[in-house]
């Protein structure tokens, strides 16, 4: 092996990593500093030319053939050697360049009209309800959850993520609210519940819709909540709140001002709207080419500056922003250990490859939301500048009569 030895002593220096392959090692790196220990060993020394060609990309697929094996720590410590030591990686003249090309065709990637939105969604959430349940909450929350203490269990957290979103939209008995990209429904069915509104849900995976409907009949909502299999940009008629929770990631860098024109053409005059995005604090830049090939692909995590320009654009009124930092990090931790115990289950379902492969995922993310530029964002929208109150002092009053509500429903 020439290349990745070469990498690892310049780039590592938290931490510690042990390198093997066959006619190589163990050679160590790092030990200048704090970070994670891990131990790695390739069952094939080609690979060390194979991921020169395309670093990110080939390192990744090394793990999920096994041929990379991890003989001590994680794949979470593995993928957290790398942040801690990022700033060496990023110089990788590979990298570099592979990501140069990936740039040029961004546009291309990220072009997602709607029968390649629908793709898109399918290629993640229809693989299988039953997958994520295995990692979920109760209420198969599949976004950011709010820990304010970083205590909570993963259900009291997601609990209080969707009581937040509701004292942000400042909902009124009797108003309709559209929900875009519902999800299992979770949201939608918890509004109905506690504020007394009607909700429209709309997603393009209709594995997802099919159950989001079975939970509204069995909980004897459907005369107050219904879920399309429609995109956003087929949504007619105008509603009093607009909520959107983890959709902007699969909007697409070059549709984002369009999204934002559709959720002002929404909106009732004194409406409201509430955005709960990932976004990263960099500059605008490409999604990870593992990200894009096998867990989202047409997805993209805009910058803020990519975020506000369109907004800008779109003659809404920013109401209020809070960037929720840590949060997901906690939250990915929680489904990576639920993943862990359930793994077995998850092998039956599909395969070892799938397993690694979705390990990487969830380890990858919650290293990119620990040490990386990535946190969620609150947007909260209107078409005019008092649709809610000057100061956030509403939104414990509004907290404390909905959790008084969700004890009755």
């Amino acid at each position: 092996m020439r290349f990745l030895p070469k990498l690892f002593r310049k780039a590592i220096k938290k931490g510690k990593l042990t390198l093997s392959a066959p006619g190589f090692g163990p050679e160590t790196y790092g030990g200048e500093g704090p970070g994670p220990e891990v131990a790695i060993r390739f069952t094939d020394a080609s690979w060390d030319w194979k991921i020169l060609l395309n670093p990110e990309l080939r390192f990744a697929e090394a793990y999920m053939d096994g041929i990379l094996v991890i003989e001590e720590g994680s794949v979470a410590d593995l993928v957290n050697i790398f942040y801690v030591n990022k700033r060496r990686f990023d110089m990788s003249a590979n990298q570099i360049a592979v990501n140069g090309v990936l740039r040029k065709l961004k546009r291309f990637q990220q072009h997602n009209p709607i029968v390649r939105s629908r793709a898109n969604a399918e290629a993640h959430y229809n693989i299988g309800n039953d997958l994520y349940r295995l990692m979920l909450d109760s209420d198969m929350q599949y976004s950011c959850a709010y820990f304010p203490t970083g205590k909570e269990t993963l259900e009291e957290a997601q609990l209080l993520k969707k009581r937040l979103i509701a004292s942000k939209l400042r909902l009124e008995p009797g108003q309709r609210v559209l929900d875009i990209g519902c999800g299992w429904g979770g949201l939608a069915l918890y509004l109905a519940k506690v504020a007394d509104v009607e909700v429209v849900g709309v997603s393009l995976a209709s594995e997802q819709l099919d159950l989001a409907r079975q939970r509204a009949k069995a909980e004897g909502l459907e005369d107050r909540v219904s879920f399309e299999l429609l995109d956003y940009r087929e949504v007619t008629g105008t509603f009093d709140r607009v909520v959107s929770v983890g959709m902007l990631e699969h909007v697409g860098a070059h549709h984002l001002q369009d999204y934002f024109l559709n959720v002002r053409d929404r909106l009732t005059p004194d409406g409201v709207a509430l955005i709960h995005s990932i976004v990263t604090k960099a500059p605008p830049g490409i999604t990870s080419a593992f990200i894009r090939k096998y867990i989202f692909p047409g997805g993209y995590s805009p910058a803020i500056s990519e975020v506000f320009g369109a907004v800008e654009r779109s003659g809404l009124w920013p109401l209020d922003a809070e960037v929720l930092r840590l949060h997901y990090a906690l939250t990915l931790e929680h489904w990576s250990q639920r993943f862990a115990q359930h793994r077995d289950e998850a092998q039956t379902l599909y395969d070892e490859r799938f397993c690694r492969m979705w390990e990487l995922y969830l380890a990858a993310a919650g290293g990119v939301f620990r040490y990386g530029s990535n946190a969620v964002l609150h947007l909260q929208l209107g078409r005019e500048r008092d649709a809610v109150p000057v100061t956030r002092d509403y939104l414990g009053e509004a907290s404390t009569a909905l959790a008084d509500r969700e004890a009755g429903a």
